[in-house]
């Protein structure tokens, strides 16, 4: 059964992941794609299914779908590739652009006919940069964007101020000014469409926050968890029918799970309200199977103001989720059994779970058991112990530096966008890696997989972050390293654990 709830669940994921990432992009269908994504999962399940946990799979079969699959899907991709349709004039070819420029405008390769600004705007435009602040050499047009490139003579924040400062006393709030470095590493500037001054011209625009559907939603969470921890308690669902007061047992598992989630998405959400960007209020998704619930999110509309938010904004969630995620697991530790370590202890087993493929559950289990915890034990988590274990691995997979991950978030601001794309290039490849020694992860290595590794650019993407954040950002990697990877055998022997 639980292989089932990982398929169900890694399917809607992948499906999401699809959809976002290239359903603009190719003809290919989504449902295609989905089940080429789909395939090694599928696979390796259907061998479980048929032969058991115990058999050996056949080398393979579980290196075959690894590369047959991604090959397949870019294929699929570059098959279906959607050709750019704006009329383009005649001229000479520009040099490659660089991924940041690409989401700034569609990649036509030379100017179109469609100018975003007139002759006598442009004038104004090059009025708009000082030549001692930034140095404009020439203007570049795109079907959506100006760009704007140039030599950078002062400190980019300085620079990215002045600059927008200016643009925004000759245009309004008509557009959004970018800041960003080209392939060679050299900073330009883009002009692009708002689309918040049309709906300020008179359009309707949906509201931002709906306190009612966020309640709605915490509320029945609260219910689905709290049903799920009737099991965790060694209850029964069933017993719900004759006696409600059931509930009750599965509310310490629901409290605590959902304060570690809303204290996460909280964090989020107050960082982004200190750089005043738009946000909704977290919402939760609960579903009646699996752990009550497949997490809260938060959706940003409006975008990130400089690399120092992108920071805070993304390291505020899972900094916050751990505080609070640490007591309770904790607590729930030392309120948890020992078993006899089996063959079915693993990462997901709450009745016999081994903790010794994380440092960090290493450390907190002999800390909160004792010498109870010796090599031939497991833990029988007690129903908060699961919900603060839930916690650290939702923290986990957060701070994984890929893509729009708070980890990805953090690396960008920290590295810079190229960087931190090579960054999640190399941690997906690792996780991989991980799987050989730890198979319970091959769920967050085909998540990770096809999750795209590029994050988008904040509106200045040049400034770099203080010495502090820096410090702040490499405790974050620290505290993931020390989750996802075991205890050294030094450490195991000398807490005899």
């Amino acid at each position: 059964m639980e292989l089932w709830l990982l398929l169900i669940l890694l399917g809607l994921i992948t499906y999401f992941i699809v959809k976002r990432s290239v359903a603009s992009i190719t003809r290919t269908p989504v449902w295609l794609l989905w089940l080429v994504m789909m395939t090694p999962a599928l696979v390796w399940s259907g061998w479980t299914l048929a032969y058991g946990e115990d058999t050996p799979m056949p080398p393979a079969l579980v290196v075959g779908p690894f590369v047959v699959c991604p090959l397949l899907y870019w294929l699929l991709i570059q098959w279906g590739r959607r050709v750019p349709k704006e009329p383009l004039t005649q001229g000479t070819e520009t040099t490659a652009q660089t991924s940041a420029e690409k989401k700034t405008a569609p990649s036509s390769g030379e100017e179109s006919i469609a100018r975003p600004i007139s002759k006598q705007e442009e004038t104004d435009l090059r009025n708009c940069f000082p030549w001692g602040v930034y140095y404009l050499q020439n203007v570049e047009y795109r079907p959506q964007a100006v760009l704007c490139r140039g030599k950078l003579r002062t400190n980019p924040e300085l620079a990215y101020q002045t600059v927008r400062e200016n643009i925004e006393a000759e245009f309004g709030d008509r557009f959004f000014v970018i800041f960003q470095e080209s392939l060679n590493g050299k900073p330009f500037f883009a002009l692009v469409p708002n689309p918040q001054a049309q709906a300020k011209a008179g359009r309707s625009t949906e509201p931002v926050t709906r306190p009612a559907l966020a309640l709605g939603l915490l509320l029945i969470t609260l219910l689905t968890t709290a049903v799920r921890g009737i099991e965790f308690a060694g209850a029964s669902v069933k017993q719900l029918e004759s006696d409600p007061a059931v509930l009750l047992q599965g509310l310490p598992y629901a409290v605590a799970l959902m304060a570690i989630l809303s204290i996460h998405e909280l964090g989020h959400y107050l960082a982004a309200m200190c750089y005043k960007m738009r946000t909704t209020l977290p919402y939760f998704i609960p579903v009646p199977f699996f752990l009550g619930t497949f997490g809260a999110f938060i959706q940003m509309r409006s975008p990130v103001p400089n690399r120092k938010a992108l920071f805070d904004v993304g390291i505020a969630g899972p900094l916050a989720g751990f505080l609070v995620t640490l007591p309770l697991l904790i607590w729930g530790l030392a309120h948890s059994s020992v078993v006899p370590l089996s063959n079915a202890s693993g990462l997901f087993n709450f009745e016999s779970l081994n903790p010794r493929f994380s440092f960090l559950l290493t450390l907190l289990s002999k800390w909160a058991l004792g010498s109870q915890l010796t090599p031939e034990m497991a833990i029988h988590l007690h129903p908060i112990a699961v919900a603060g274990y839930i916690g650290l691995v939702v923290t986990a997979l957060n701070l994984m530096p890929v893509g729009q991950l708070d980890g990805g978030h953090i690396v960008h601001a920290m590295f810079g966008q190229r960087t931190g794309a090579t960054i999640g290039q190399i941690t997906r490849l690792l996780v991989l890696v991980l799987t050989l020694k730890e198979p319970d992860f091959l769920v967050w290595a085909i998540i990770l997989l096809f999750m795209p590794v590029a994050d988008e650019p904040a509106l200045n993407d040049v400034s770099e972050l203080d010495n502090w954040r820096d410090l702040w950002g490499f405790l974050a990697l620290v505290i993931l390293v020390s989750i996802v990877l075991p205890p050294p055998g030094s450490i195991t022997g000398l807490l005899n654990i």
